[in-house]
């Protein structure tokens, strides 16, 4: 019996050792767990929660108004150039001049003109001079015809000689009225109101009929284009406004954002562009204070009808991610939940919702970069401090 109890202790060691083994293993397990349950979503009810500025979801109804960069453009231009030839004996504008139609520009000399008028005038003279002789001569052949004393063939001369100057006369009272025309050509005139460019020919240039060779460019300026783009998908209701009557689009210039010049559409662009699948629009401005230069870009809206009952939030709420647009959507526990979001058109500092949002939902406006989904969230009014820990109040002592 002695021995069998003697073996029992001599056991008992690696088996309590065994079991210490077992029980750091537990430990360990349990430790694990541990970590996983601090790194869990549950963890973040713990953390503080961030400050942020929130807006309401309002539905409203939101004013349409088409925003682009246009470029001014002149209502017409025309490239002045000599239909005669000769020498420029006189220059009445200067670069940059403003003219009225009928202003005279220049001057070609008239002398050979006249001279070529007066020549035509002399030739007519005479023509019709031999044509009332002629006309005599066909009126006693007549007679001797009647008579038998004259031949047919001589009749027939004479009529002939009457009827050839008759057309002469027209084809010298037709060169006398080219030559009238030249005259008047020599007089170079603005074929309408507008503002000379540069002077291309001066004074005592010679120039040819038709010349390649422009004089000057004149620009009309009142009114005025402006010619600007937008996307393709307002086409149909540019379309339809236009067609019930004036559609209405103002056109500011840098310098004087808050006198906006007023015109109206005055055309649409005959296809879309396939490239940017935009349309060309055009507006007409009447520019009574010259405020549209032609060249100039400005920036210019173009107001729609209203889009009824839209969700409207700030712009500074919606966030671009790599699935599209979305927002961070506080809910009524204080936590964030980041939601996609179908964005309209942007109006003035609000976006509409199209899909996504209800209206009375509460958004983040400031502070989203601190923020992740389920995060809690302390909502600020705008320009609010974060209150200061007691940390940091001692630290700030």
């Amino acid at each position: 019996m002695h021995p069998v109890s003697s073996s029992r202790p001599a056991q008992s060691g690696p088996r309590r050792f065994a079991a210490a083994l077992a029980l750091l293993a537990l430990c360990l397990v349990a430790a694990c767990s541990g970590g996983d349950e601090i790194k869990a979503p549950k963890g973040k009810k713990g953390q503080k929660p961030a400050p942020v500025t929130a807006a309401l979801a309002v539905k409203k109804d939101a004013p349409i108004i088409i925003r682009a960069i246009g470029n001014v453009e002149p209502f017409a231009t025309v490239s002045v150039k000599s239909q005669v030839g000769g020498k420029i004996v006189e220059q009445y504008v200067h670069d940059g001049q403003d003219v009225k139609a009928g202003d005279k520009l220049f001057q070609i000399d008239p002398r050979p003109f006249q001279l070529a008028m007066a020549e035509s005038k002399g030739k007519i003279e005479r023509d019709q001079a031999l044509l009332d002789k002629a006309r005599q001569d066909l009126k006693r052949y007549e007679k001797l015809r009647n008579q038998d004393a004259v031949a047919q063939g001589q009749y027939d001369e004479t009529y002939a000689a009457a009827k050839t100057l008759e057309g002469t006369i027209k084809l010298n009272q037709a060169e006398l009225d080219r030559n009238a025309l030249d005259l008047e050509f020599s007089t170079i005139k603005a074929p309408m109101d507008g503002r000379v460019g540069d002077i291309l020919l001066n004074k005592g240039n010679i120039i040819k009929a038709n010349d390649d060779r422009s004089m000057t460019v004149i620009n009309q300026f009142r009114p005025v284009l402006v010619s600007f783009s937008t996307p393709e998908r307002h086409l149909p209701d540019i379309m339809d406004l236009f067609a019930k009557g004036k559609v209405q689009v103002t056109a500011e210039v840098q310098g004087r954002e808050n006198a906006p010049e007023t015109g109206e559409l005055y055309a649409v662009g005959n296809e879309v562009d396939r490239e940017t699948g935009t349309i060309n629009l055009k507006g007409l401005f009447q520019n009574e204070n010259l405020a549209l230069w032609p060249g100039r870009f400005v920036r210019v809206a173009l107001r729609m009808p209203d889009l009824p009952g839209a969700i409207m939030v700030p712009t500074k709420a919606v966030m671009s991610g790599l699935k599209g647009a979305y927002v961070y959507v506080i809910g009524a526990d204080g936590t964030v939940e980041a939601r996609g979001i179908a964005a309209g058109p942007i109006i003035e500092d609000e976006t509409v919702v199209e899909k996504g949002l209800a209206p009375g939902e509460q958004v983040v406006t400031e502070g989203q970069l601190r923020l992740t989904p389920g995060a809690g969230v302390e909502i600020k009014t705008p320009g609010e401090k974060p209150a200061q820990t007691p940390k940091t109040a001692e630290a700030a002592q």
